[in-house]
């Protein structure tokens, strides 16, 4: 073969994977990945996160070939099976790991890159797009996850965004916008903590921490209003003229419980603790 001949082999494209190398090397990663798997035989009967990615590349095909009902048909037979749901119409790249499962949704336009790894109660699901009901039949309005994406158990990704490559996701967070590549995303709403494996030392915003503050110190302001109340009227009231129910609140008013020795558990909170 000539020098030129060559060339043109070697810049031909791959032939896309079939159905069986899918399954053959999603199995080994399965094995590669998870400490609980001891065979292949246990992988492919056992695991309902196999069983249902393998029911969507067979789904995919009948979904574009434009055989919508029968592919709906058989994500909706995985479903039921495994408890997972994957829209025949989203697209994912090879090796793709669902681990455990259950209550797992993937959306139509939803595009997954190669050797990513989500866990159950997983939601990549549509944004505001979506309450627009046909308008928005023909749009991308799921998210893309990159190549190497791991997102931990009950996380939600929503709308038309990426998920860069080698990005991990934690437990429980809820993505709204992009999120770039090597980095980790906590909270609700999920905000980059880590990049390239170092520690993001910007001040990042806390809403719930600032509306705790802002209603301690409105507390605070009503209870000096309250004492200069009770100042004022003191020389006309007599103290046998307050009930016992209301001198304990005007005596924690004025800081006489016990509980005023402790510390204070808002403060607490807002140095840190549980946020």
């Amino acid at each position: 073969m000539s020098k030129t001949d060559t060339s043109t082999f070697e810049s031909a494209p791959t032939a896309a994977p079939t159905w069986f190398e899918h399954l053959d090397e999603t199995v080994d990663t399965i094995l590669k990945n998870d400490p609980a798997a001891r065979s292949r035989l246990e992988v492919i009967l056992c695991y309902p996160g196999l069983h249902a990615v393998m029911a969507y590349r067979i789904a995919n095909v009948f979904y574009k070939a434009k055989s919508y009902t029968l592919a709906r048909l058989i994500s909706q037979w995985a479903r039921t099976m495994t408890g997972i749901e994957i829209h025949p119409g989203a697209t994912i790249g090879r090796r793709f790991i669902i681990d455990h499962g259950m209550g797992v949704v993937i959306g139509e336009t939803t595009e997954i890159g190669n050797d990513c790894f989500i866990y159950q109660g997983v939601t990549l699901g549509a944004g505001a797009e979506a309450r627009q009901g046909e308008q928005s039949r023909n749009t991308k309005r799921h998210p893309t996850l990159g190549n190497g994406v791991v997102v931990g158990s009950g996380a939600e990704i929503q709308g038309a965004i990426t998920v860069s490559d080698n990005a991990r996701v934690a437990s429980g967070s809820i993505v709204l916008k992009d999120v770039p590549p090597n980095s980790t995303v906590v909270g609700m709403p999920g905000r980059v903590i880590y990049r390239d494996g170092q520690r993001i030392n910007e001040k990042l915003p806390d809403i719930e921490a600032e509306a705790i503050k802002s209603l301690k110190n409105r507390i605070e302001v009503l209870e000096t209003l309250l004492r200069q109340l009770q100042g004022e009227n003191e020389t006309n009231l007599a103290s046998d003229s307050i009930k016992p129910q209301e001198q304990d609140k005007l005596d924690w008013l004025d800081g006489n419980t016990e509980s005023d020795s402790k510390e204070d558990p808002v403060e607490v909170f807002l140095q840190g603790a549980g946020i």
